[in-house]
């Protein structure tokens, strides 16, 4: 932020028109925010060739590139931001910022935000409807449903009820607690594995550091991945973790795919070890086709989109023109990437 002070006046005002990268469906989204977050203060909304002071990454811009595979319309926006001499801060539509470009940004000192807590709620509901579908055995009524047979759920076949299970959810942000909560309510026994130790925030009955995973496994009917993607949690889950869980444990990944061990996951479905995955994240994305875990009767495969919906892009934009007031005042940003 020392940087940007360059800009202002003895007043603390700004000496110059801010200039602000961003796509023309996101400015309409913004409306009038824009001017008044900045109180007025002259402003410009400059084109992917031009130098600019901030930058905000809206889904549009995004689209269908993933981090693995970078579209050309994403790439000149990308390239934009690391062409901008004077760009200071960057707010992303995300709740992560594990594309490489933000790395990139990062480490010649850009301010990098993200819009976490924005789909939360959208998201929590994507992991229940996971958990809700493995229950009650979804997979296995829809193949019979494809095939027009009448299999209803019979003898050893019949699911478990949920009330009394336990489920050890990795990540205590928004949506981990989120989902502690909806999966308490049901009757499940709620553990976090988290970045801190200590007393956790209820309905979460225990903790763990994401290091000490391993002694709370044994005890999950259900693994649940909501972390962000850090030095601390990349593989967390690997063939070890994977085998501490007990028979008939499930899986449902809304975090990032390089959290688990994909080639051990796809084992240890195969095997029966695991009995199910509700996966929205993968290793690589798009999935590459020859993937097995398209084809296995156990998984639900989603194409990232577990956040996705018609109230999010109003949510980023408020979170932006939140922080957009703050920057203008000089004031600490929300969703700092530290």
């Amino acid at each position: 932020m020392e940087s940007d002070r360059a800009r202002f006046g003895r007043d603390g005002r700004m000496t110059s028109p801010l200039r602000i990268l961003m796509t023309p469906a996101a400015v309409r989204q913004a409306g009038t925010g824009l001017a008044e977050a900045l109180g007025g203060h002259a402003h410009v909304v400059v084109n992917t060739g031009d130098d600019a002071d901030i930058a905000f990454v809206s889904r549009d811009v995004t689209g269908l590139s993933t981090k693995h595979r970078v579209l050309p319309e994403t790439q000149r926006f990308h390239d934009a931001m690391r062409n901008a001499p004077s760009l200071r801060w960057v707010h992303a539509h995300s709740a992560g910022a594990d594309r490489p470009v933000y790395g990139e940004l990062r480490a010649r000192g850009v301010e990098v935000t993200t819009s976490s807590g924005a789909n939360a709620s959208v998201v929590v509901q994507t992991a229940l409807a996971g958990v809700l579908m493995m229950a009650r055995c979804f997979p296995q009524l829809l193949a019979a449903q494809r095939e027009k047979t009448w299999a209803p759920l019979m003898g050893s076949g019949l699911p478990r009820d949920l009330a009394g299970q336990t489920a050890v959810i990795v990540g205590w942000g928004p949506i981990g607690q989120g989902l502690g909560a909806l999966l308490s309510a049901l009757g499940l026994r709620v553990v976090a594995v988290r970045s801190s130790s200590g007393a956790p925030a209820a309905p979460a009955t225990g903790s763990v550091r994401f290091e000490d995973i391993h002694t709370v496994l044994p005890s999950a009917d259900w693994l649940l991945l909501a972390c962000p993607l850090t030095d601390r949690t990349r593989g967390l889950v690997d063939a070890a973790a994977l085998a501490s869980l007990p028979a008939g444990a499930r899986l449902v990944n809304i975090s990032r795919g390089e959290v688990v061990d994909e080639p051990a996951l796809i084992d240890a479905l195969r095997s029966g070890a695991l009995s199910g995955a509700c996966l929205d994240v993968f290793a690589h994305e798009p999935l590459p086709a020859e993937s097995p875990l398209w084809d296995m009767p156990n998984v639900i495969v989603t194409p990232h989109t577990a956040g996705h919906s018609d109230g999010n892009e109003a949510r980023v934009a408020a979170l932006f023109l939140d922080n957009l007031r703050r920057w203008h005042a000089g004031l600490p940003l929300l969703n700092r990437v530290a």
